[in-house]
């Protein structure tokens, strides 16, 4: 294995989990998914509300949380009638809130560029 003075004393991942990694954020990479996921970090949900939260089509939706629960990104319960889904790993919230969060702060203290003149 190569190290460089960089690393920090970290070796580095198996191809085993970098594949496993890149497969999560791969499924982070749609825009659609990864609302779902900041909206189900806020608080659980069933399929409807998300919906009307993200503003999907339902069908649209609740393939994203099918392939999200596959994942094991996003759990749900029955409650009655009703498929109630939530994030219970504390880890996925933070990656999700952090980035997210910190790409609106950047948007929000980015001057607006114009395009005249270029």
């Amino acid at each position: 294995m190569v190290t460089g003075t960089g690393n920090a004393g970290f070796d580095d991942p198996s191809a085993e989990v970098l594949t496993e990694a890149a497969g999560v954020f791969g499924l982070l990479a749609s825009p659609a998914r990864l609302h779902i996921v900041w909206a189900l970090a806020q608080g659980e949900s069933d399929v409807t509300g998300l919906a009307e939260r993200v503003g999907g089509a339902l069908p649209a939706v609740s393939q994203h949380l099918t392939k999200l629960r596959l994942a094991g990104l996003v759990r749900s319960r029955r409650e009655g009638r009703r498929q109630v889904y939530f994030v219970d790993d504390p880890d996925i919230v933070t990656v999700v809130r952090l980035l997210v969060g910190r790409l609106t702060d950047r948007a929000e203290n980015t001057p607006v560029r114009h395009l005249r003149g270029v």
